[in-house]
């Protein structure tokens, strides 16, 4: 087997980690790639002082770019915009290899979505790809100090507006196994017993399917949802654990056809946030039933 050495080709996962993190969905992170591909095949790579530098620049200001040109869609889009979950399949995908460079949880990525682009760009490169502040003026076209200036704010930001547990992939997995089992057979207690007092579930049909305007808060309504979902539907609901973002997650699937990819955050022993992506368009690239 030969090894393409190819800097394109090399970096590639690092780039579409790049890109994704900055927009959230797929498409327009590929789309992004292959722009930039274009570039670099029209580029003699022999005057360049760094591929990497020149590639990282150009996947950035290009998704900077897509990313304000999306920002009126996403302002007029129905209920709360989440990202298009990456449901791992298969362990040597780029978007695999992608979680390996850094954080790719959906609730980090729903946090990113409180930034501005240029300031979400700065923020990645620094505080998740690692980069240093002269490369990250020289990829952004900015000051030293103006970067700086842009980090530390987002990273108050982020910090503000999220909830951050250390809790090893085991733990979460057994615990997420414990409440597919209880959704699964409409168990109420069990399912209430493993949600924290402060629970809350956002989800995001897209005005598609229906969600709800507003957060669901607490253990009884959550759990009150997935019950309903049982007696309405039975045997026709079918859950199934699968890596959502890079963390245990599940989707769920009525009559073999997939509905929603659920995303959850926990604090190693309760649930404490549920992202619920049920947008169809957003769930297509998820096959219709994943084999037990």
């Amino acid at each position: 087997m030969t090894t393409s050495t190819d800097p394109f080709t090399t970096l590639r996962p690092r780039l579409f980690g790049i890109a994704y993190r900055m927009l959230g969905v797929r498409a327009d992170a590929e789309d992004v790639l292959q722009d930039a591909w274009l570039r670099w095949s029209r580029t003699d790579a022999s005057t360049l002082q760094s591929a990497e530098a020149w590639l990282v620049t150009i996947v950035t200001r290009l998704s900077i770019d897509r990313l304000r040109a999306a920002k009126a869609e996403r302002e007029a889009y129905v209920g709360w915009w989440l990202p298009e979950p990456l449901v791992e399949l298969d362990a040597h995908t780029p978007e695999s290899a992608a979680e390996l460079a850094g954080e790719l949880s959906v609730a980090f990525m729903y946090v990113l979505e409180r930034l501005g682009p240029e300031e979400r760009a700065a923020f990645l490169l620094r505080q998740v790809f690692d980069y240093d502040y002269p490369e990250i003026a020289a990829q952004l076209g900015k000051t030293e100090a103006s970067c700086r200036q842009m980090v530390h704010r987002a990273s108050e930001r982020v910090q503000q507006a999220r909830t951050r547990f250390e809790v090893p992939q085991a733990v979460h997995h057994q615990l997420l196994q414990r409440f597919m089992n209880a959704a699964q057979s409409g168990d109420r207690h069990a399912i209430e017993a493993l949600l924290s007092e402060d629970a809350q579930l956002i989800g995001d049909g897209g005005g598609i399917v229906p969600s709800f305007p507003k957060p669901l808060v607490g253990p009884f309504r959550i759990t009150n949802l997935y019950w309903a979902v049982f007696r309405r539907l039975g045997a026709q609901v079918v859950y199934r654990m699968a890596l959502i973002n890079g963390e245990p997650g599940l989707l769920r699937y009525v009559d073999g056809r997939i509905e929603s990819a659920q995303a959850f955050v926990t604090d190693g022993e309760r649930i404490v946030a549920i992202y619920a992506v049920r947008n169809p368009d957003k769930l297509a690239g998820i096959p219709a039933m994943l084999p037990l």
